[in-house]
């Protein structure tokens, strides 16, 4: 009997020193909180990443066999989509093959980005794809040194959407673009309004009425100035922050840092353009600014575009004068006139014939 009233105090005294209360230090939303993502793990302990899909494992092939299929290329792309397209486009300029050629033949009406950085992309090849891709909304012409003023006009001609353009990287390129404020600032027809911002783009009359983000990331202090004081609607170099610039967020194609074309081709596997090496070139920050450019540099720089711009014309005069020289030689070769009579004949003959 004395034993169980032991038991049943000491079962009294347990129950006294329990502390049943919570504690001040452990919320209860913290505790809603562990216990939820304790049960979260429980049930998912690890999540798979998820497997590329077939139409990028294909990509990835036909990327590592790129440069054996350029030839034929517009006869292959022809009915791909333009999302397909897109990707073949950004892949052969990872791998260094991207030329006009090859722009040409992926070019789709459909596209809003284009990025030739980098690339051997010319005057010719970029104003062929601006009469295609007339709803491109960001260009990326950074480091293409065959990019004169000539195929920067033809873009704002043609691609009346132009909201982003990124240029410089490299010395002529800089160069391009310091010659090229003209062609992006634009003109007015009616100079008694207050302000060309306030104007619809048709009443616009030349220049890129829609562009509103410049990425030039070495821009030298007069260019700068001069699109500030004439142009302060284009916003240049502009950075990433959680705020708004102006009243208008940053669109993630006008940061420096990012490729346009780096979504298109996240799932495919990057040793398709690891074949040839590729590696994003850093612009260096020690290079001559274009200021300082030495006066040999400036009159390469411009025969190199004088060159560039009169090559479609001489190509125009050399059709020209290999079809005179055939015609010469038919209308003088007794032979070839001898050759031509009988075939009209036979054709009499067969005529009569029938």
């Amino acid at each position: 009997m004395d034993k169980g009233k032991a038991t049943e105090e000491t079962i009294t005294r347990s129950l006294q020193n329990l502390d049943l209360r919570l504690k001040p230090s452990t919320p209860k939303s913290a505790r809603n909180t562990t216990s939820t993502s304790t049960h979260r793990s429980s049930i998912f302990p690890f999540e798979k990443p998820k497997p590329p899909s077939l139409v990028s494992l294909c990509l990835g092939v036909v990327g590592k066999h790129f440069e054996d299929i350029t030839e034929d290329l517009g006869d292959i792309a022809a009915n791909f989509p333009a999302d397909i397209k897109m990707a073949m486009a950004a892949i052969a300029r990872r791998r260094k093959l991207l030329s006009d050629d090859v722009i040409i033949s992926l070019a789709d009406s459909s596209w809003e980005i284009l990025d030739l950085s980098g690339s051997d992309v010319s005057d010719f090849g970029l104003s062929k794809v601006a009469e295609v891709c007339k709803f491109i909304q960001a260009v990326d012409i950074s480091r293409c040194s065959k990019v004169t003023c000539l195929g920067v006009s033809e873009l704002v001609k043609h691609c009346r959407s132009l909201e982003i353009l990124r240029c410089g990287g490299c010395l002529r390129s800089d160069c391009t673009a310091r010659r090229c404020l003209g062609i992006l600032k634009p003109k007015l027809d009616d100079l008694e309004g207050e302000s060309w911002e306030e104007l619809d783009t048709m009443e616009i009359a030349h220049g890129a009425p829609s562009l509103r983000w410049l990425v030039w990331p070495k821009i030298d202090k007069d260019s700068l100035e001069s699109l500030s004081t004439e142009c302060p609607r284009i916003i240049v170099n502009p950075k990433p922050s959680p705020f708004s610039y102006r009243g208008v967020e940053v669109p993630r194609e006008a940061l420096a840092e990012v490729s346009l074309d780096d979504h298109i081709v996240k799932e495919i596997d990057p040793k398709t353009w690891a074949v040839s090496g590729f590696a994003v070139r850093a612009t260096s920050a020690s290079g001559l600014s274009p200021a300082e450019l030495p006066l040999a540099e400036k009159f390469r720089l411009a025969f190199l575009e004088r060159d560039t711009r009169l090559a479609p014309k001489r190509a125009k005069n050399a059709r020209q004068h290999q079809r005179r020289a055939e015609r010469d030689m038919i209308m003088t070769s007794t032979r070839i006139k001898a050759l031509a009579l009988a075939s009209q004949a036979s054709k009499s003959l067969q005529n009569r014939n029938w």
